[in-house]
Protein backbone atom coordinates (compact mmCIF):
# COMPACT_ATOMS: atom_id res chain seq x y z
CA UNK A 1 0.00 0.00 0.00
CA UNK A 2 1.69 3.48 -1.09
CA UNK A 3 1.48 6.47 1.66
CA UNK A 4 -0.41 9.69 0.60
CA UNK A 5 1.68 12.35 -0.71
CA UNK A 6 1.38 14.42 2.76
CA UNK A 7 2.43 11.02 4.35
CA UNK A 8 5.38 11.21 2.38
CA UNK A 9 6.20 14.57 2.26
CA UNK A 10 5.84 14.00 6.24
CA UNK A 11 8.19 11.03 6.09
CA UNK A 12 10.70 12.83 4.15
CA UNK A 13 10.85 15.85 6.34
CA UNK A 14 11.31 13.56 9.26
CA UNK A 15 14.37 12.10 7.59
CA UNK A 16 16.05 15.10 6.29
CA UNK A 17 15.52 16.38 9.71
CA UNK A 18 17.20 13.36 11.83
CA UNK A 19 19.99 13.07 8.60
CA UNK A 20 20.71 17.11 9.80
CA UNK A 21 20.80 16.34 13.48
CA UNK A 22 23.22 13.23 12.80
CA UNK A 23 24.99 15.12 10.30
CA UNK A 24 25.92 17.93 13.29
CA UNK A 25 26.60 15.67 15.96
CA UNK A 26 28.87 13.84 13.41
CA UNK A 27 30.85 16.87 12.57
CA UNK A 28 31.57 17.55 15.80
CA UNK A 29 32.58 14.11 16.42
CA UNK A 30 34.17 13.13 20.22
CA UNK A 31 33.61 16.88 21.72
CA UNK A 32 30.13 16.80 22.26
CA UNK A 33 30.08 13.13 24.08
CA UNK A 34 28.02 14.37 26.68
CA UNK A 35 26.34 17.05 24.69
CA UNK A 36 25.55 14.31 21.71
CA UNK A 37 22.83 12.37 24.31
CA UNK A 38 21.47 16.26 25.01
CA UNK A 39 20.54 17.24 21.29
CA UNK A 40 19.41 13.02 20.96
CA UNK A 41 17.32 13.28 23.63
CA UNK A 42 15.53 16.61 22.80
CA UNK A 43 14.88 15.13 19.26
CA UNK A 44 13.76 12.25 20.90
CA UNK A 45 11.76 13.83 23.07
CA UNK A 46 10.52 17.20 20.89
CA UNK A 47 7.56 17.77 22.21
CA UNK A 48 8.82 17.70 25.80
CA UNK A 49 11.17 20.01 25.18
CA UNK A 50 8.85 22.45 23.26
CA UNK A 51 6.78 22.40 26.35
CA UNK A 52 10.14 23.36 28.32
CA UNK A 53 10.71 26.22 26.06
CA UNK A 54 7.11 27.33 26.88
CA UNK A 55 7.44 26.56 30.32
CA UNK A 56 10.58 28.79 30.58
CA UNK A 57 8.61 32.07 28.28
CA UNK A 58 6.02 31.52 30.94
CA UNK A 59 8.41 31.97 33.43
CA UNK A 60 10.11 34.89 32.03
CA UNK A 61 6.57 36.70 32.18
CA UNK A 62 6.30 35.72 35.66
CA UNK A 63 9.85 36.82 36.09
CA UNK A 64 8.92 39.98 35.46
CA UNK A 65 5.59 39.94 37.67
CA UNK A 66 8.22 38.88 40.22
CA UNK A 67 10.87 41.58 39.71
CA UNK A 68 8.55 44.65 39.14
CA UNK A 69 6.27 43.81 42.32
CA UNK A 70 9.38 42.90 44.36
CA UNK A 71 11.56 46.21 43.39
CA UNK A 72 8.05 48.69 43.66
CA UNK A 73 7.16 46.62 47.18
CA UNK A 74 10.73 47.75 48.20
CA UNK A 75 11.76 50.90 46.58
CA UNK A 76 8.47 52.52 46.56
CA UNK A 77 6.60 51.47 49.82
CA UNK A 78 9.60 50.41 51.85
CA UNK A 79 8.18 46.95 52.74
CA UNK A 80 10.54 44.72 53.94
CA UNK A 81 12.38 42.00 51.46
CA UNK A 82 11.06 39.12 53.00
CA UNK A 83 7.52 40.23 52.64
CA UNK A 84 8.11 41.94 49.08
CA UNK A 85 9.33 38.72 48.22
CA UNK A 86 6.48 36.68 49.50
CA UNK A 87 3.99 38.87 48.06
CA UNK A 88 5.64 39.25 44.79
CA UNK A 89 6.77 35.29 44.39
CA UNK A 90 3.04 34.41 45.26
CA UNK A 91 1.63 36.85 42.79
CA UNK A 92 4.08 35.94 39.85
CA UNK A 93 3.06 32.25 40.54
CA UNK A 94 -0.23 32.72 39.91
CA UNK A 95 0.70 34.27 36.82
CA UNK A 96 2.73 31.25 35.74
CA UNK A 97 -0.36 28.74 37.10
CA UNK A 98 -2.89 30.46 34.20
CA UNK A 99 -0.30 30.81 31.63
CA UNK A 100 0.73 27.23 32.06
CA UNK A 101 -2.53 26.06 32.09
CA UNK A 102 -3.69 27.76 29.23
CA UNK A 103 -0.75 27.37 26.56
CA UNK A 104 1.99 25.11 28.10
CA UNK A 105 -0.14 22.29 28.65
CA UNK A 106 -3.61 23.18 27.45
CA UNK A 107 -5.04 19.74 27.69
CA UNK A 108 -4.60 19.92 31.12
CA UNK A 109 -7.69 21.83 31.46
CA UNK A 110 -9.79 18.80 31.17
CA UNK A 111 -8.28 18.05 34.67
CA UNK A 112 -10.84 19.85 37.20
CA UNK A 113 -9.30 23.18 38.13
CA UNK A 114 -9.31 23.17 42.04
CA UNK A 115 -6.99 20.04 42.57
CA UNK A 116 -4.47 21.38 39.83
CA UNK A 117 -4.25 24.78 41.04
CA UNK A 118 -3.91 23.01 44.52
CA UNK A 119 -0.86 20.58 43.54
CA UNK A 120 0.67 23.75 41.41
CA UNK A 121 0.52 25.86 44.74
CA UNK A 122 1.81 23.14 46.56
CA UNK A 123 5.11 22.61 44.15
CA UNK A 124 5.23 26.30 44.70
CA UNK A 125 5.50 26.72 48.12
CA UNK A 126 8.13 24.09 47.95
CA UNK A 127 9.75 26.67 45.47
CA UNK A 128 8.92 29.79 47.53
CA UNK A 129 11.08 28.20 50.67
CA UNK A 130 14.25 27.47 48.12
CA UNK A 131 13.95 30.94 46.41
CA UNK A 132 13.16 32.97 50.05
CA UNK A 133 16.38 30.69 51.39
CA UNK A 134 18.26 31.60 48.81
CA UNK A 135 17.31 35.68 48.12
CA UNK A 136 17.37 36.43 52.00
CA UNK A 137 21.08 34.33 52.04
CA UNK A 138 22.36 35.70 49.19
CA UNK A 139 21.43 39.17 49.92
CA UNK A 140 23.02 39.28 53.65
CA UNK A 141 26.24 37.25 52.53
CA UNK A 142 26.79 37.49 49.07
CA UNK A 143 25.48 41.09 48.05
CA UNK A 144 25.72 42.60 51.42
CA UNK A 145 26.20 46.78 50.60
CA UNK A 146 25.32 46.39 47.02
CA UNK A 147 21.56 47.22 48.12
CA UNK A 148 19.19 47.43 45.11
CA UNK A 149 21.44 45.49 42.56
CA UNK A 150 22.46 42.77 45.37
CA UNK A 151 19.06 42.06 46.16
CA UNK A 152 18.24 41.96 42.63
CA UNK A 153 21.16 39.68 41.40
CA UNK A 154 20.34 37.57 44.81
CA UNK A 155 16.90 36.98 43.22
CA UNK A 156 17.72 36.62 39.80
CA UNK A 157 19.93 33.33 41.28
CA UNK A 158 16.67 32.15 43.19
CA UNK A 159 15.08 32.28 39.94
CA UNK A 160 17.20 30.40 37.91
CA UNK A 161 17.41 27.82 40.33
CA UNK A 162 13.57 27.76 41.08
CA UNK A 163 12.64 27.11 37.58
CA UNK A 164 14.58 23.74 37.43
CA UNK A 165 12.56 22.77 40.52
CA UNK A 166 9.00 23.94 39.28
CA UNK A 167 9.40 22.59 36.14
CA UNK A 168 10.39 19.21 36.95
CA UNK A 169 8.18 18.80 40.08
CA UNK A 170 5.01 20.55 38.18
CA UNK A 171 6.03 18.36 35.19
CA UNK A 172 6.04 14.73 37.38
CA UNK A 173 2.90 15.76 39.66
CA UNK A 174 0.86 18.64 38.38
CA UNK A 175 0.78 17.53 34.57
CA UNK A 176 1.75 14.19 34.67
CA UNK A 177 0.51 12.10 31.82
CA UNK A 178 0.19 14.76 29.63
Amino acid sequence: MRNSPEEQALNTKQTAHEGLVARAVAAFGGRLAGRSQVVHWLVANRREAERFVKFGLVGTLGTAVDFGILNALILGLATPKFLANTVSFSLAALSNFVWNRLWTFPESRRRPLGRQLAQFFAVSAGGYLINQALFLSLDRWVFAGWETLGYNLAKAIAVVVVLFWNFGVNRIWTYRGL
